[in-house]
């Protein structure tokens, strides 16, 4: 009988590879790998908790993934690329700051993370040290603290926008659904499930407000605690409202999929429903299967299916074969080759001040989208423009964020419009 290896064993597994592998043969030459001092980018990694393992694996195969390639060419100026990886507990705040403390004890060049949901007594612990510090918080807490003290986090890099667009940007998107006759709403009314997490009731409070100012409204509010057992008493609220349009404010994959199943065997009829980021996690799909079909969900960070998002998914499929994850695998990616450039640009990792300078000066296009820190936040801007900070008004002018309806059990994004694969088609408790 052939034993089921599971997402832990993997991340523990690659995070070792990673770690131990300072020359990845046959990628550097013996004489290159002996005569040359590495450049140490410090990947703190969630190998043991409960939260955030899928998303900090994909983060991981990501920055593994430049890494290969960045030292396959030869290096940065010369040097290997080598990877520190150190284990995280992202709800807790003290493990953040050992975890941070690590890299700093390790002297590392850089730091890259995909998310803490602790992120301040990390930044605190990197304050002193002031290496590059690039991730993917997604958190307006965290960069508000940034804006507060710049001096203090200059260091700090947000490369994704913050989790308030995903609340500001619901009623964009809905209206955009209903004004391409894709959606036609059966009324009016929203109905929100949050999640107790401050980054999950920093959206609902974002959706809240932006509802006001909307042709839709808010119908009801309903709690849920991590985690989520059974979807029943949930499901009987949506129902009991019956909103045109539901949105499940929530971010765990394996939940998120539990909930598919037991909606679509007892749906709230003809509404349009939304899952926000969680599905974008590769079990979502496996875990969900058919009953994922119709949903829709958004990330502000992900990998578009243009020719250069494509070209990396294809890279990324063919390294690491399985379901791909659409959002941390491409931060991973990005990060490292953005710190490169910067790295290549000031001609020496270890000026941290210099390297950080360009970083926050100089814009980067990755698979993601658009990098660009030249604001009072040191966040990437966010397409489309929303109407509040920080905003772009072009694509590629920003970081776009990506609402996916999962059609055929694929993801297919279907807005915005200039960056779409598919358009919004009928799920199937629709009609």
């Amino acid at each position: 009988m052939v034993r089921k290896i599971n997402r832990r064993e993997v991340v523990l597994s690659a995070a070792a590879g990673a770690a131990a592998t300072i020359f990845p043969a046959p990628y550097i030459s013996k004489g290159f790998a002996l005569d040359s001092k590495p450049i140490v980018l410090g990947v703190p990694t969630s190998q043991t908790a409960a939260a955030g393992v899928a998303d900090d694996l994909d983060h991981l195969n990501g920055t593994t993934l430049a890494m290969e390639e960045i030292n396959a060419a030869g290096g940065i100026l010369g040097r290997p690329l080598k990877l520190f990886v150190t284990d995280v507990d992202k709800l807790s705040p003290e493990s953040c700051q050992q975890a941070i403390a690590a890299c700093v004890d390790a002297k590392v060049d850089a730091i890259s993370n995909a998310f803490l949901f602790v992120p301040i007594p990390a930044m605190d612990a990197s304050a002193k040290y002031k290496c590059p510090y690039l991730q993917g918080n997604t958190q307006r807490a965290a960069t508000e603290a940034f804006k507060a003290n710049p001096t203090k986090y200059s260091h700090i890099f947000q490369t994704d926008p913050s989790e308030v667009h995903y609340g500001y940007t619901y009623p964009v998107w809905l209206k955009a659904m209903e004004d391409s006759g894709a959606w036609k709403p059966k009324n009016r009314k929203v109905h929100i499930v949050q999640e107790q997490v401050a980054y999950c009731q920093t959206i609902s409070k974002a959706a809240q407000q932006a509802l006001k100012n909307s042709n839709f409204e808010l119908a009801a509010v309903t709690d849920i605690q991590f985690p989520v057992q059974d979807w029943s008493p949930v499901i009987e609220k949506l129902k009991q409202t019956d909103a045109g349009a539901i949105m499940i404010d929530h971010w765990v994959a394996a939940e998120y999929a539990a909930f598919c199943k037991q909606f679509v065997a007892d749906p709230v009829k003809d509404s349009l429903v939304y899952l926000q980021y969680g599905p974008s996690q590769p079990e979502f799909l496996t875990l969900a299967g058919e009953a994922a079909n119709g949903f829709c969900w958004s990330t502000v960070l992900g990998v578009y299916a243009d020719e250069r998002g494509n070209a990396f998914r294809a890279k990324y499929k063919k390294r690491f074969p399985g379901v791909m994850g659409l959002v941390y695998t491409g931060n991973g990616y990005d990060i490292a080759h953005y710190l490169k450039a910067a790295w290549e640009a000031t001609g020496d990792p270890s000026n941290f001040k210099a390297v950080c300078d360009w970083v926050r000066a100089n814009p980067y296009r990755g698979v993601c989208g658009y990098m660009d820190m030249r604001n009072e936040y040191q966040e990437a801007a966010h397409y489309p423009d929303d109407g509040h900070p920080v905003s772009a008004s072009e694509l590629e002018k920003g970081m776009s964020q990506l609402y996916v309806q999962v059609q055929n059990a694929e993801h297919k994004i279907i807005y915005p419009y200039d960056i779409k694969q598919s358009k919004l088609q009928p799920a199937p408790w629709w009609g």
